[in-house]
C-alpha cells in the first residue's frame, strides 16, 4: 500500500524539474548533424526518434551528448531535426517535441535517461544510432539475447558487491575525521581489502557502471546516485 499522498508530490516534483529543465532550452543554429565516428565511442552519446509532424510528415529527431563535455566541460544536449540543429540544452534537458517531450539525463557514467513522454504520458526510450556504443550495445542484445542477459546480470552482482565491501571502508574513513570522531566515535570495518583488490573492485565498478550506462540502466543505490545526493 503506498503512501498517501506520495504519488501527487512526486508528480509535481516531476512536473516542476520538466519546466525547470525546459526554461534552459535556446534555439539552435541550423548546422548539420555530424555523422557519428568510431572514435566517439567512449566520449559521445547519439540517439533518434520518429515522430510525424502537425503537417502528416514524418520527422527524424535526434539527440547528440558529448559525455565529456565542451572547451569548458559543460556537458550539453544538442537536438537535431532532420539532420539540421534545432535546440541545445543544458542538462537535465526537456526538448518540446512534435505531441511530447524528449527528456535527456546523464550520470557519472553516461546516459540513464532519453526518453520520449507523449503529452498522455506514454514513455519510450529513443533509439541509439548503430555506430554508437548504446547502438552496439542493442545490437548485441537483439542478436544474443542469453548473452545480453548474462552480462547484464554480471554488471549488478559487480555493483552489489562493490557496494557490499565498499560502504564499510567509506564510513571506517568518514568516522576517522576529527568532528565526526569526537560526536559518534571511531568505527573499524570488518572487511579489509588489500589495495590491489580495492583497485581491481573500483575498475570492476566503472565497467559495470558504464555497461549499464549503455543500456540507460540506473539505480540510484548501484550507479552512483548515493553519492551524487540523489535518492
Amino acid at each position: 500500500m503506498g503512501v498517501p499522498g506520495l504519488a501527487t508530490v512526486t508528480g509535481v516534483f516531476s512536473d516542476w524539474k520538466r519546466r525547470r529543465a525546459a526554461r534552459r532550452v535556446k534555439p539552435g543554429d541550423g548546422h548539420a548533424l555530424q555523422r557519428f565516428r568510431w572514435w566517439q565511442l567512449l566520449s559521445r552519446a547519439l540517439f533518434h526518434l520518429s515522430l510525424t509532424a502537425a503537417d502528416g510528415e514524418r520527422e527524424t529527431w535526434s539527440v547528440d551528448v558529448r559525455l565529456w563535455g565542451d572547451s569548458n566541460g559543460e556537458v550539453r544536449a544538442e537536438l537535431y531535426r532532420d539532420g539540421q540543429h534545432y535546440a541545445r540544452s543544458k542538462l537535465p534537458a526537456a526538448f518540446s517535441v512534435p505531441g511530447g517531450t524528449v527528456e535527456v539525463e546523464t550520470s557519472s557514467y553516461g546516459l540513464k535517461r532519453c526518453h520520449y513522454v507523449s503529452d498522455a504520458g506514454a514513455v519510450r526510450q529513443l533509439r541509439p544510432d548503430p555506430a554508437s556504443a548504446e547502438g552496439r550495445r542493442a545490437r548485441l542484445e537483439r542478436r544474443r539475447p542469453g548473452l545480453s542477459r548474462t552480462i547484464g546480470f554480471a554488471s549488478v552482482v559487480v555493483l552489489v558487491v562493490a557496494l557490499a565491501l565498499g560502504i564499510p571502508q567509506i564510513v571506517e574513513e568518514i568516522s576517522q575525521i576529527p568532528p565526526v570522531a569526537a560526536n559518534l566515535g571511531t568505527f573499524t570495518s570488518p572487511i579489509q581489502l588489500p589495495t590491489w583488490l580495492n583497485v581491481a573492485l573500483v575498475l570492476a565498478t566503472l565497467v559495470a557502471s558504464t555497461e549499464r550506462a549503455l543500456r540507460l540502466r540506473y539505480h540510484w543505490l548501484l550507479d552512483g546516485g548515493l553519492f551524487d545526493g540523489e535518492g
